[in-house]
């Protein structure tokens, strides 16, 4: 039996008592007053805590980090402290008998340097003069770095918040603020106690901040917070406006159309159209009001993380908030409605309700990953949000076919354990499994177990199992039997599926997934017996009739099921509502292929590319058959399924050299441009938000994978336009056309994307510029944005993302791993601790032999603590494409020669 399957069943509610706190004293009532300098970078504290004494005790223990104790009484009398730096606790020396007390502590700090705790970011105004606020990002264990508390999940209380404010300043905290009065240091700002509540949901801004006008919801004042001249942008207007027939332009425009004076453009609108729709949404869901009192949704324009659930004060990034509609492309305008809707259902769904300790982490942030999907189907059905959700759910399961994959749920024992927890198995994975536990259930019924368990648990706190028990008390089905064998082990099951030669009977047979360089046993460990309760539901065509949908509960290594007719075709994991991989006999994937368009639906066609592609990373199929698979669905009109074809023949180009390599190019050129042709290269007034952005992806991949020049030009007079004025090209177009022109670009290229970047109108066009610069064809020009990253011009929080995007640079990739390695330290002081593992994805792309053994012994003497079992990951499936590179990449060539 595996490591990983030893887990299953048993869940992980047992973290190491070094890092949790003694039970004997409980806080009540936290009433807080923070004084911060801006100026001085530092801030002043005071914190009085009411605490209900369990047992008699001799002394109080809590956390606290990097803050200097001034002073600190207990029911008023001063007592000696005591600080254990290492493991953040603060000790008040004081006999105390069972009942309740009164401790108060005075403190000074500085602001957090990496973007956690209490921390400054700092921006330029639309003056061009540089300000500063101070924020906080407290999850997971950094509330104590603000002020000495609890700081443990399951030890709840209310909150009364006090901040001096700057001259000038405004301050908003997790509840409405009830009193303001002047001071010589500034205002005094008062408000009001909270519900109860875990310390890592507090929050507070202070700064030149701006605030939209409350919108009433359900008697909730919503608002966008921004700050000074960040909630709207102007844009040029005097200048022609391309018509609709001719390339990037806007549809139906008139010719040489002008306007006079620049146009203002409001950048909060849609995240008010978005927290609004939420609230109702989400109150009418759980069958429960929103718990607090008012909501704002704060942009910061430093920000670690992509946003956080703060009850009542949601802070996120700036791009992930402030956008203009119009000159947004649909996946940007998706990701912002996304992270506002899963932000929101945190509100019930984490704020509410909370685990117990970090170990259940994975529920709170999977539950609101999926809540935010259903809530973007219900809010743009169009968007076809659970198609999309393929791509997201591939990323998982490139993990979970590896030996270093985890369990969903694991123990967690320290902060660096807690840290690592954010990953794409807590998210997308468990996503993935809550909603085929929805499926399979039923939505009414899911949702009245859901109901249940939100009401039996407001206010407190949760381990897993509570939500099963819940749902199988409302549903009578076997939930937690089901669950535990895809929470408590890892990985997934490649289900394969077997039709008899009559075609009356199909057995499914489930094994592990595993790529090639991921699980070999070992003599050691043996054969690998995980088993998975698979909720399957699969579809088949009796000869001369419609389909017919029906399903089974997959919980032995293999079934064989009887059909009522013979069997034309069938597929498996029907609608992809299971989270599992299928493998087909070639003749029954070439069958698929040919019915496709007929008969799957998107997320059925997407899954066939998808498994496949999973098929050839575990030696299971060739590149070549991969090749014929993607060539027989190119008539494909479904985005994301486009979206797999093309990372799939991104995946074949890296395997090529040479005048084979020329040869895939005009492969995939017939391939992309009979599709690229039925959009055509405008604009059209018809055109659905999809369709719109499937045309800028086949513009990419034209200019890119197919190599074609035509293409290549038009995308240079395109950011040629844009850059003159973006209100003239569509942003599906550009965005694409920046991303072709990026790929092949001159040193002139290079620094008018350095100047778009620094003068862009909105954050995602800012984005759109600085990512591109990391596809730059010379290190010489990559190397120009690494100065600017380590110099700080570029915000630490978009360097990750640069570096792994740069990593994955075909030419250039080796070089940026040699600048990393030079400048580790720097690096490792300049992004947040839970960013640096992600810029590391990009490793994977580094695929010969020496480069996977250098990497390994780079990180025997560099290990990256917050992101260890991640950071292995990353290394494993280096190894995996080093293995494909090693078995294709000559026979595949070989095929594909003149």
């Amino acid at each position: 039996m595996s490591d990983h399957q030893s887990a299953a069943n048993t869940p992980t509610n047992g973290p190491d008592s070094r890092y949790r706190l003694p039970p004997n004293v409980a806080p009540t009532n936290y009433k807080i007053r923070l004084v911060p300098n801006l100026r001085e970078e530092a801030f002043t504290g005071s914190v009085q805590i009411a605490i209900e004494v369990v047992s008699p005790v001799s002394q109080i223990v809590l956390n606290s980090s990097e803050l200097e104790i001034v002073s600190a009484t207990v029911n008023q009398e001063a007592v000696k402290v005591t600080l254990n730096p290492d493991l953040e606790r603060l000790t008040l020396h004081q006999q105390l008998p069972k009942g309740p007390a009164t401790i108060e502590v005075k403190y000074r700090g500085i602001f957090n340097a990496q973007m956690v705790g209490f921390y400054l970011s700092n921006f330029t105004d639309e003056t061009g003069a540089s300000q500063a606020l101070a924020t906080t990002q407290f999850e997971s264990t950094y509330a104590r770095k603000a002020f000495p508390c609890w700081d443990e999940p399951s030890i709840k209380a209310t909150f009364d918040i006090t901040i001096v404010v700057p001259p000038g300043m405004q301050a908003i905290s997790n509840s409405a603020e009830i009193g303001r009065s002047s001071g010589p240091s500034g205002d005094e700002v008062t408000f009001a106690t909270t519900m109860v509540m875990s310390t890592y949901l507090v929050a507070f801004v202070v700064g030149p901040l701006e605030m939209t006008k409350s919108v009433d919801v359900a008697g909730v004042p919503l608002r966008v917070v921004h700050v000074r001249g960040a909630g709207s942008t102007e844009v040029p207007s005097l200048a022609p406006v391309l018509t609709g027939d001719q390339p990037g332009g806007q549809p139906d425009s008139p010719p040489n159309t002008t306007k006079t004076g620049p146009l203002t453009v409001d950048l909060t609108a849609f995240a008010l159209e978005c927290g609004q729709f939420a609230l109702d949404y989400f109150s009418e869901y759980f069958d429960q009001p929103y718990p607090g009192d008012k909501i704002d949704l704060v942009a910061i324009p430093d920000f670690a993380m992509g946003a956080m659930e703060n009850l009542g004060c949601v802070t996120f990034r700036e791009s992930l908030l402030l956008v203009d509609p119009d000159s947004s492309t649909q996946p940007e305008l998706q990701r912002v409605a996304d992270v506002i809707f899963h932000e929101l259902a945190h509100m019930w769904f984490g704020d509410l309700v909370t685990m117990k300790w970090w170990n259940g982490l994975w529920l709170n942030e999977a539950f609101a990953t999926f809540m935010e999907m259903r809530c973007t189907d219900a809010f743009r059905p169009e968007w076809q949000r659970w198609a999309d959700f393929g791509l997201s759910r591939t990323a998982a399961f490139d993990i979970d076919a590896l030996a270093t994959t985890r369990p969903i749920e694991y123990e967690v024992h320290s902060p660096d354990d807690a840290e690592g927890m954010f990953d794409v198995l807590t998210y997308e994975k468990g996503a993935a499994v809550v909603r085929m536990l929805e499926q399979y259930l039923g939505e009414e019924a899911f949702r009245a177990g859901i109901r249940r368990y939100m009401t039996s648990h407001a206010y407190g706190n949760t381990e897993t199992t509570d939500l099963w028990d819940a749902i199988e008390t409302e549903t009578g089905e076997p939930v937690r039997a089901i669950m535990d064998s895809w929470i408590f082990q890892g990985g997934t099951p490649l289900v394969s599926v077997e039709l008899a030669p009559n075609g009356k009977s199909v057995t499914f047979s489930q094994e592990p997934l595993a790529y090639t360089e991921g699980r070999e046993p070992s003599e050691e460990s043996g054969p690998d017996e995980r088993l998975w309760i698979a909720p399957l539901r699969y579809r088949w065509k009796p000869f001369n009739a419609d389909p017919v949908t029906a399903s089974v509960l997959l919980d032995s290594a293999s079934v064989t099921i009887s059909l009522e007719s013979q069997a034309e075709w069938l597929i498996a994991n029907a609608e992809g509502t299971s989270y599992l991989r299928t493998l087909y006999p070639p003749e029954a994937l070439d069958t698929l292929g040919a019915v496709a368009f007929d008969f799957l639906s998107p997320i059925e066609r997407y899954a066939l590319v998808d498994d496949a592609w999973a098929a050839v990373l575990a030696d299971s199929m060739t590149a070549a058959s991969f090749l014929s698979l993607l060539e027989s669905l190119t008539a494909e009109n479904d985005r994301s399924v486009w979206q797999r074809i093309l990372a799939g023949l991104r995946s074949l180009d890296r395997l090529l050299s040479g005048e084979s390599r020329q040869n895939f190019q005009s492969i995939a050129h017939d391939a992309i441009a009979p599709s690229l042709a039925g959009l055509t290269l405008s604009p059209q007034s018809d055109d659905d938000d999809r369709s719109r952005q499937l045309r800028g992806d086949l513009i990419r991949a034209m200019g890119t994978i197919a190599n074609d020049y035509e293409i290549q030009e038009e995308a240079k007079r395109t950011v040629a336009q844009a850059l003159r004025n973006p209100q003239m090209v569509d942003a599906s177009i550009l965005a694409g056309a920046i991303d072709v022109t990026a790929s092949l670009g001159d040193d002139v290229d290079l620094e008018d994307f350095i100047g778009a970047f620094r003068t862009a109108g909105t954050p995602q066009e800012q984005l759109r510029y600085l990512y591109a610069t990391a596809d730059f064809p010379e290190f010489d020009q990559l190397q120009r944005v690494l100065e600017l990253i380590m110099s700080g011009d570029v915000r630490p929080q978009n360097a990750p993302q640069w570096l792994n995007r740069a990593l994955r640079n075909r030419e250039n990739g080796p070089r940026v791993w040699e600048f990393i390695q030079e400048n580790w330290e720097e690096l490792s002081q300049l992004v947040a601790t839970a960013s640096i593992v992600r810029f590391l994805s990009g490793l994977s792309s580094l695929t010969s032999p020496e480069s996977a053994d250098q990497t390994v012994a780079f990180f025997a003497k560099h290990p990256v603590p917050q992101g260890e079992q991640t950071l292995l990951q990353i290394l494993e499936r280096q190894r995996v494409e080093v293995a494909l590179v090693g078995r294709e990449t000559a026979r595949f060539n070989a095929i594909l020669a003149p």
